[in-house]
């Protein structure tokens, strides 16, 4: 489940919301959460760029609710040109200052660094290539067994573990295991989504 959203119900189980449909109980703990648990957490995102957000945005998270990044998402697209790997490798000191400025996002230095240095690093590689190299480390949905609690749910997985040092060995900053899993839970390559959960795809 994403950082820092409220446990419900009986032993992190499914629980059902107002409108009958059962789902993760993470999912009814903020009307954001809703849209984002049935419309994109676990669902396949492809794309270096929309990968690029979605790596960007669980380093931001690290320290915080995941609410607080979903809220401000819009600000951080505004900030940081859509996320468009090309633009924001070329971002100037200039920017910078205006990032650290911009109350629309998380104004932590350390992670608008990364944020600009991880641009500059993708800018070099070719197109597909981050994509490629993140779904590569998907684990095989026959070996998991779908959680019945959140409970079930690691926060570290090997092939979380394996994918953040690929990461780091190729220059990306703030991609440790827990991020890594958490990008690998928000964009499909595992679903964690509970076994009796309306969202779940396996």
């Amino acid at each position: 489940m994403p950082a820092g959203a409220p446990v419900t119900g009986p032993a992190g189980a499914a629980v059902a919301g107002p409108d009958g449909a059962v789902r993760c109980p993470w999912a009814l703990s903020a009307a954001e959460y809703v849209a984002y648990h049935d419309e994109e957490w676990g669902r396949p995102v492809h794309g270096d760029d929309a990968l690029y957000e979605r790596l960007s945005l669980e380093a931001f998270q690290s320290g915080l609710s995941w609410i607080t990044i979903l809220r401000r998402r819009p600000g951080f697209r505004a900030a940081f040109a859509g996320f468009e790997i090309a633009a924001v490798a070329e971002f100037t000191d200039a920017d910078r200052e205006r990032l650290l400025a911009d109350a629309g996002i998380i104004r932590n230095r350390a992670k608008i660094d990364a944020t600009l240095a991880n641009a500059r690093v993708l800018a070099e590689w070719t197109p597909g290539e981050l994509d490629a190299l993140i779904w590569s480390h998907a684990p095989d949905p026959a070996g998991r067994t779908a959680p019945r609690t959140l409970a079930d749910v690691p926060a570290v997985t090997p092939e979380s573990t394996a994918l953040s040092k690929a990461l780091k060995k190729r220059g990306l900053r703030f991609v440790g295991p827990t991020t890594a899993y958490a990008l690998m839970q928000a964009c499909g390559l595992v679903d964690d989504h509970l076994a009796d959960c309306v969202a779940r795809r396996t």
